[in-house]
């Protein structure tokens, strides 16, 4: 990706995400929508747009929908802000990289929750791990530097 197309995808993002959340009134569109990044292509006729939506499966594609729906008034948003002769189309895409991100770090608090806290901390084999002492803190083996 050209430098240029860059620059042009990171306007096309800051401008959807202002006005998908100050100026669209849909009230399919869920309030954490946020738009994850831009891809233009190298002609600079379409853009597509990733979205990520915070909600149950069937608000996300409903948040998506509305969006396509609104496509010409975010077009028109984004072409008040950029000097292209044509602005790009734009294609909106769920992303789902979020929702997953999410789930996953709330199935590894579940399994800590699950398993308790542990006390102990492994060593690399051959190491040993030393506690100071009225401390809860273990430190790593040093390492003799001068020689």
């Amino acid at each position: 990706m050209s430098r240029r197309t860059e620059r042009v995808a990171s306007v096309i993002r800051t401008v959807l995400a202002q006005t998908i959340q100050t100026r669209l009134s849909d009230p399919r569109i869920e309030p954490l929508t946020s738009i994850t990044h831009v891809e233009v292509s190298a002609d600079f006729s379409v853009a597509n747009v990733y979205v990520s939506v915070m909600a149950p499966a069937a608000r996300q594609k409903l948040s998506v929908e509305a969006l396509r729906h609104a496509r010409g008034r975010l077009r028109a948003a984004v072409a008040h802000h950029l000097t292209l002769r044509r602005v790009p189309e734009l294609v909106f895409h769920l992303d789902e990289s979020i929702q997953r991100a999410f789930e996953t770090v709330q199935q590894i608090d579940r399994l800590m929750e699950e398993n308790g806290p542990t006390d102990e901390v492994d060593a690399a084999p051959g190491e040993e791990w030393t506690t100071s002492e009225g401390s809860d803190r273990a430190s790593a083996p040093s390492e003799d530097l001068n020689g």
